[in-house]
């Protein structure tokens, strides 16, 4: 009877549930060890930034991270990391802010005004170095002595005869006139210093003109390329020379006083009218040039004793 009533006791299923457990048992660990590896991770990483970075760069990252206001006192740390920040200089910790790199006494009234007196001045030097130079009473006076030259060009039959071998051009030193030569048209005799009728009226008709001016004069032979014809000893610097100063006696002839000649020089082939064809005749010239200067020496001076 007794096991009867016992299968007809009913059937109790009881679920126990698990409560949260101990803190260990939790997710809470998982995420502080993950910020710590993290931490880990990115000062490793500064380490190693700081290790293979520059002194520039290092400085460069300082003062983009300093604050504005910047103190002036305090230990400069030059050459160490964070540019004056290492953990270990005494007093650091205690300074409160970032040191940067201050160039001079902090500002004052004085040089305050200073500063923007040299600001000023500098911007003065650069609006004038890269403004356009107006034209002033030198340079007038070049370009009417290059109009005078052009039309005593065209008044006289015999230098409008041969103008195709005048060249008049302005350059940064004065006004500079070339007589060059022309196919079957030379200035010397070949190989010589010795000038044509027609290139020696050339020169006394231009020394009439010149020989108004106060400016003084520098003359300079060219010649061309080619070397000289059985003369032995005797190169083309020596004839550029030679016919440049059969050009200086010329126009002292015409007036021009010796104290106007600067100088008188030949230089051979080394600056050609036409570089890229050093044979051309044109090549062989002679250059008058009026200096922009007015002369330096008084009249006279020059002359022998």
């Amino acid at each position: 009877m007794a096991r009867a009533n016992d299968d007809e006791r009913p059937l109790v299923i009881k679920k126990v549930k698990k409560g949260g457990g101990g803190g260990h048992h939790g997710g809470a660990w998982k995420v502080a060890y993950a910020d710590f590896t993290t931490a880990m991770m990115a000062f490793f990483m500064l380490l190693w930034l700081l290790n293979v970075s520059d002194k520039e760069t290092l400085e460069g990252l300082a003062d983009y991270f300093s604050p504005t206001s910047a103190s002036v006192s305090g230990p400069s740390g030059a050459g160490k990391p964070f540019a004056g920040t290492a953990m270990d200089d005494a007093g650091t910790m205690g300074a409160g802010a970032a040191v940067v790199k201050i160039q001079g006494p902090p500002p004052t009234a004085d040089n305050r005004d200073e500063t923007l007196g040299h600001a000023s001045d500098s911007s003065t030097a650069e609006s004038e170095e890269f403004s356009p130079r107006t034209p002033d009473a030198a340079d007038r006076a070049m370009a009417a002595l290059e109009n005078e030259l052009r039309q005593a060009i065209q008044n006289s039959p015999q230098l409008a005869r041969h103008r195709d071998q005048i060249l008049i051009e302005q350059t940064p030193e004065g006004v500079r006139i070339q007589i060059t030569d022309k196919d079957r048209r030379p200035l010397f005799r070949a190989d010589t210093a010795e000038l044509y009728t027609f290139a020696r009226r050339l020169l006394k008709e231009i020394g009439a003109i010149v020989s108004a001016l106060p400016n003084r004069i520098a003359i300079t032979g060219h010649t061309d390329s080619r070397d000289l014809h059985d003369l032995a000893g005797y190169s083309i610097w020596e004839l550029s020379a030679d016919r440049a100063n059969a050009a200086r006696r010329v126009l002292a002839a015409s007036g021009v006083s010796s104290d106007r000649f600067a100088e008188v020089t030949g230089k051979a082939d080394t600056e050609p009218l036409y570089p890229t064809a050093p044979d051309r005749p044109e090549n062989r010239r002679i250059s008058i040039l009026v200096l922009r200067e007015a002369p330096v020496v008084a009249p006279g001076a020059g002359r022998r004793r």
